[in-house]
């Protein structure tokens, strides 16, 4: 699937989860105010029958006006202008909310109008063992006397609960949307890996393909028997076979041994070793096997350069970094290498005038397979496996590797080892 296809088809999903949850959240928010509306109309008949029972038993007449008041969203007053017993109020209010469902935690006050003040109040639950004595937290209503207010303290939790279908489906659709989200994810991912995948065919085609092709041209001219009159010649184009022949298996063993890395681990063969005499083998071999013309400047300061180290796999780790250094560069290569003790490490500091890194491709310098893109020329030979295993090796030295770089200002690379024995 091209890019674009998949970039279109993860506009439409996200286009399509966000209608789907605002329509939900809509619908959740209606039936939230309906079913206050419900709750609220129950809380209003149940009071009104409490108050009618009390205008009986006082033998008053009932009043020609509602005497229920909702003064906020959770607490109603009730008119009485006569005194109330306590006991019998909270019998009646818990009978009345039984009847209607509404077997939640309420609070109840008594006003009385003599002494201007709550003269009684109660946290009711119908778990007995969270009753307790309250009352203070209720407001007064203000001109009135003789009235009674009851507040639910838990109503949104108590609404919500009464709510059990659209909780359910809106669960549902929270789970569809996580599932929706990690599938893109996944697709993108595997888009991702597709293309590091082609990639890397790609480079490995073509790393294979310049070998090959020296190879059969060379072969065809030992083909011919007059080859043999021609010694100079001769000698030549074996040299070309063996030298293209070695850079083949080299390329092999490289792809191998980074597919047979398990989980990212090295197994690693320490012994405590110089790292000076390690950077001074690894220059002289580069220097050795590369023609390009370069000034490699030495600065080994490091009074203690002793670590406990795997030394083919450092020197790797070196030779590919300085490898990297001379072929990213596009003038004459000037690399300095330093080393210094920093409290109980050794740092070695591998500084370069080549093309640099962009800030985009510095994130994603140590994955496995990434290189830096050069279009479609092919004047960098690689894999992308080089850096990966410069990072896997000094992770499993317990070590790090950090890079500064900006495009076309060089690079450098820095690497901290423990000393000693690790």
């Amino acid at each position: 699937m091209k890019r674009k296809s998949i970039l279109a088809l993860v506009i439409m999903a996200a286009i399509s989860i966000l209608g789907i949850v605002a329509i939900q959240v809509y619908w959740f928010n209606k039936a939230f105010d309906t079913e206050e509306d419900l709750f609220n109309r129950d809380v209003n008949t149940a009071l009104f029958n409490v108050a009618n029972q009390f205008f009986e038993i006082n033998e008053a007449a009932v009043p020609t006006v509602n005497p229920i008041k909702q003064l906020s969203t959770n607490y109603y007053v009730v008119m009485i202008n006569n005194e109330i017993d306590a006991n019998l109020l909270e019998y009646l209010l818990k009978t009345e909310f039984e009847k209607r469902s509404i077997a939640f935690d309420f609070e109840y006050g008594i006003y009385d109008c003599t002494n201007d003040k709550m003269v009684y109040g109660n946290y009711v639950s119908f778990d007995q063992e969270k009753s307790h004595a309250s009352g203070s937290g209720l407001p007064k209503w203000e001109n009135q006397s003789y009235y009674f207010g009851v507040q639910f303290p838990n109503k949104a939790s108590i609404i919500t609960n009464r709510m059990g279908i659209w909780i359910f489906s809106s669960s549902v659709l929270l789970l569809v949307v996580i599932f929706f989200s990690y599938a893109m994810f996944v697709i993108l991912k595997q888009r991702r890996l597709s293309e590091i995948q082609n990639d890397f065919i790609n480079n490995m085609t073509h790393e294979f393909k310049t070998p090959i092709s020296t190879i059969a041209l060379s072969v065809d001219v030992l083909s011919d028997p007059k080859i043999t009159q021609q010694p100079e010649r001769y000698l030549n184009y074996t040299t070309i076979i063996k030298n293209e022949n070695q850079r083949l298996k080299n390329q092999v063993e490289r792809v191998l041994q980074m597919a047979g890395m398990d989980n990212d681990e090295i197994a690693l063969k320490k012994e405590l070793t110089n790292i000076h005499e390690v950077i001074t083998e690894v220059v002289e071999s580069i220097s050795a096997g590369v023609e390009q013309d370069k000034d490699i400047q030495l600065n080994l300061d490091a009074a203690n350069a002793s670590c406990d180290i795997d030394k083919l796999h450092i020197s790797n780790v070196l030779f590919n970094l300085l490898d990297n250094a001379i072929k990213y560069c596009s003038k004459k290569p000037e690399i300095k290498i330093e080393t210094y003790n920093q409290k109980q490490h050794l740092i070695i500091r591998i500084k370069d005038n080549g093309i640099g890194i962009g800030a985009e491709d510095k994130k994603r310098i140590f994955e496995k397979f990434f290189r830096v893109s050069t279009g479609n020329l092919h004047d960098v030979k690689g894999f992308g496996l080089g850096l990966s295993y410069v990072m896997q090796v000094i992770k499993a030295h317990k070590g790090k590797i950090e890079l500064e770089s900006k495009e076309g200002e060089g690079s450098t690379f820095t690497i901290t080892l423990l000393n000693g024995k690790g």
